[in-house]
């Protein structure tokens, strides 16, 4: 099988390794299947969607409508908005989290704004009535608990996008575009142990007051999030024609 891509905007090696490796748990693949390209790094150059099975956007500190931009940010926001020209015009296998919602939200016309931001922690996510349908997250329990925290939501969809998924304080969770390009809200990749990392890495990027990232770390450790890591290891069954590996807790990760 050909590999699938990992676009990761982190730039902490911390952040952006555990996001990595639990991308490879979650979704069943091995090092050698998940290729991490680390754009804040430098150019990404040419990328071939030939040479992959699908592309996934991770989360990051940037925000699609963020009004100040740094030079890095202004390259990496270029690079991913020429990537996704290719991707939702041969409608190639996408699933972007949380900056990956509002950088696919812009590019297919949505307002992504502040207006539907959400705390950091677990939250509960509704499908609509397409997204019950829907092929990939259609296995999903209608409810389930996520962890998100994000400054910008997506405020209003273009007519062509199916809105697949909803919570309480949000109208966007996670939405389609064609059959194969697919974004979510929240983070099907963040465990218990995921969510602490990421509290420790962004305690000071303005999510939350940082006198609270443990009591943020207790609620996370009594919530229930057991059902989106399933969305990785689904898209992968869904596009890689190929199986791949149940995963186990032996199993070593590291950076390709």
């Amino acid at each position: 099988m050909k590999p699938f891509l990992l676009l990761s905007t982190r730039e902490v090696d911390l952040a952006a390794e555990s996001e990595y490796e639990a991308m490879l748990r979650f979704s069943g693949l091995l090092q050698e299947q998940l290729q991490q390209v680390r754009m804040e790094q430098g150019p990404v150059g040419t990328i071939s969607l030939d040479d992959y099975s699908g592309v996934i956007l991770g989360g990051g500190p940037f925000n699609a409508s963020d009004a100040d931009r740094s030079p890095v940010q202004i390259r990496v926001e270029a690079e991913i908005s020429a990537l996704l020209d290719g991707i939702v015009a041969r409608d190639f296998p996408f699933l972007g989290a949380c900056y990956g919602i509002g950088t696919l939200g812009l590019h297919q016309g949505a307002a992504v704004d502040r207006t539907y931001s959400e705390p950091v922690g677990a939250t509960a996510i509704t499908l609509t009535e397409q997204g019950r349908a829907d092929r990939l997250l259609g296995d999903l329990p209608d409810t389930f608990e996520a962890f998100l925290g994000h400054k910008e939501a997506i405020r209003v969809l273009p007519p062509h996008a199916v809105n697949l998924a909803f919570s309480a304080a949000c109208p966007v969770q996670a939405f389609r575009v064609g059959n194969n390009v697919y974004a979510t809200q929240f983070h099907p990749e963040l465990d218990i142990p995921g969510i602490e990392t990421r509290i420790d890495v962004y305690r000071h990027a303005g999510y939350f007051e940082p006198h609270e990232a443990d009591v943020l770390k207790a609620r996370a450790r009594a919530s229930n999030v057991v059902h989106p890591p399933s969305i990785l290891r689904r898209f992968v069954e869904l596009y890689s024609g190929a199986p791949i590996r149940e995963e186990t807790a032996e199993t070593p990760h590291a950076r390709s």
